[in-house]
């Protein structure tokens, strides 16, 4: 039994898992309110828990978030299974790996909330590969009602080791759900990484089109997958020519309009037929901004730069404001 479970939540009985359907399974989970938002989170857990792939922090995978009614959180993804690498919803991070690119074929290297993983192959890292994890780390899990603090510590024989803290928080009488992150270097190599937010909204479960909206402060320019046919960018606005079908996609690594401020990272999620969006804001400025949608949701993907040498920590915010348009 992991420590997770001893510490938070009894046994859990998982029935049914497949890759086709949803389970009729109890996974480890946490409610949150302050009042104004209601969400649901999935807990980390090796055996048991909702997200077992090597793509994404285990820390913080939302099962859903309301808001005066509105829906911001779903499942937006068809076949479930708990090691597939985007089997998560709602805003989901992932860090860069560590040491992959130094590893030989059967050594170690380091994903930041996930564990030490194992390069099965001379080959590059690819987010989609459900890697080997030879240490899941030790996940520390402290619960209030408006708030939950995950610590995940690792120590690793390549040299890499960190404390990495994350709170998921809901502002006292606001509706606003924050991010707080910490990372200290406990290891003898420095930290070099980037980590990102999937931003995996569905609002009120309006389907991919001219229904969703996507607005920066700046005028933005992108080029990719899909732009200039299914999405097109005006202005500040990316918007979509009609919805997209089941197995269409738009996608860009590089989104252009944004500066080197804390201030440009601004980004709102709106749903024009119900008025709900979100506005999503850091401490920090972005290192680049990739978009990417399918059917389903829409997703801003902005990348955060972080370095740490050997004993020092460093920390970051990221706001999620939720409103309704014009009301």
């Amino acid at each position: 039994m992991s420590s997770l479970k001893r510490i938070l939540l009894p046994a859990f009985a998982v029935v049914g898992l497949c890759s086709t359907t949803v389970p009729l399974a109890d996974w480890p989970q946490a409610d949150l309110s302050n009042g104004v938002i209601q969400t649901t989170l999935y807990m980390p857990d090796e055996q048991q828990g909702y997200y077992q792939g090597t793509r994404f922090d285990w820390s913080g995978a939302f099962k859903s978030l309301t808001y005066k009614g509105h829906s911001f959180v779903d499942q937006w993804f068809e076949n479930y299974d708990p090691k597939m690498h985007d089997a998560i919803n709602g805003p989901a991070e992932e860090f860069t790996p560590l040491g992959y690119a130094e590893a030989k074929t059967g050594d170690t290297f380091v994903k930041i909330g996930v564990g030490t993983l194992r390069k099965a192959a001379d080959k590059p890292y690819t987010f989609a590969s459900n890697y080997e994890v030879a240490d899941h780390g030790k996940w520390t899990v402290k619960r209030r009602k408006d708030r939950i603090e995950f610590t995940h510590e690792l120590n690793d024989p390549t040299g890499y080791g960190y404390v990495y803290r994350k709170t998921v928080r809901l502002i006292k009488g606001k509706p606003e759900l924050v991010l707080e992150h910490s990372l200290k270097n406990t290891g003898k190599l420095p930290i070099k990484t980037s980590v990102y937010d999937h931003n995996f909204f569905i609002i009120d479960k309006e389907p991919t089109g001219p229904g969703i909206e996507i607005r920066f402060p700046y005028a933005v320019k992108a080029e990719g997958k899909g732009f200039g046919s299914l999405i097109v960018t005006q202005d500040n606005r990316f918007v979509y020519a009609r919805n997209l079908e089941k197995k269409e996609n738009v996608y860009t690594a590089d989104v252009h309009g944004f500066g080197p401020t804390a201030s440009d990272y601004d980004i709102r999620i709106e749903n024009q037929k119900t008025g709900a969006g979100v506005h999503i804001t850091s401490d920090q400025p972005m290192e680049k901004l990739v978009y990417w949608a399918c059917a389903t949701t829409s997703c801003p993907e902005p990348y955060i730069r972080l370095e740490a040498p050997p004993g020092k920590e460093v920390t970051w915010k990221i706001a999620y404001e939720f409103y309704e348009k014009g009301r």
